[in-house]
């Protein structure tokens, strides 16, 4: 008979395709460590039940519009900090991706969006970054900066997409067809992705921003205005990255 620390390891290595025949090996061991990793390992199943039923969900915009074949997800990040550009992704997935645990990047963990940057950008088949400066933003204001960031990532993608899933808004200035969703980045597995990269290609910028300028905590912040960002600002002024027209109450 194994002991804990062997049957421990069983559990702890096994697959979820693999767990189930592991559970029936063991559920007749009454050891009550025992009984625990074969509730924990329920529990495995269930949540990943769940989250292909949540996969499902969210890939049905995907579905609605297969004829169209090469549906991009477009999302912005970075519309309201002070400083910093705003960033947009664009991302085209496989037909019937199954990447898991994609979502509205703020509903992420810091280290759960950099493994999904990663599985995103190996397996997309396209992906597109559209920046806009803190100078463009104050000089055309921010939506049209976003929309001027939105279509350099669109111009990125190769190939071109037949169709544009948008995060609530319509891009100006694009002839391909779009499809605005509100909290799309929540409900379509194209806009999740797409916000992904751009948060991961943003917060990446702003901590070497942070570098440059470490009073301001932008490794912490990433721009946004938090009570040492503000501080900073009060105490030394703007630096080249701040957006002019936001901070007019601050300084």
């Amino acid at each position: 008979m194994k002991n804990m620390n062997e049957i421990k390891l069983l559990f702890q290595n096994s697959s979820l395709e693999d767990l189930p025949a592991l559970m029936q090996e063991y559920e007749t061991d009454e050891r009550s460590g025992v009984q625990k990793l074969l509730s924990s390992a329920q529990k495995r199943i269930v949540a990943m039940e769940q989250e292909l039923l949540r996969l499902e969900e969210i890939s049905r915009y995907e579905k609605q519009y297969a004829e169209y074949q090469l549906i991009c997800g477009i999302d912005e990040v970075g519309r309201g900090p002070l400083a910093g550009p705003v960033v947009a992704g664009a991302v085209i997935l496989p037909a019937d991706c199954k990447i898991l645990y994609i979502n509205d990047s703020k509903q992420l963990s810091e280290k759960k969006r950099e493994e999904l940057y990663e599985v995103i950008m190996e397996q997309a088949i396209s992906c597109g970054i559209g920046y806009a400066t803190p100078e463009r933003i104050d000089e055309i204001n921010i939506l049209q900066a976003t929309y001027e960031a939105m279509r350099e990532a669109i111009s990125k993608l190769d190939p071109a997409p037949k169709l544009l899933l948008n995060d609530a808004l319509k891009i100006p200035g694009v002839s391909i067809p779009q499809v605005p969703i509100i909290k799309g980045d929540a409900k379509s597995i194209s806009i999740g992705a797409a916000s992904i990269i751009a948060k991961v290609t943003r917060d990446r910028l702003m901590v070497e921003y942070d570098k440059v300028f470490p009073e301001y905590d932008f490794a912490g912040n990433k721009g946004y205005g938090s009570q040492k960002h503000i501080e900073a600002l009060k105490k030394y002024g703007p630096t080249p990255i701040h957006r002019r027209s936001f901070i007019q109450n601050f300084i």
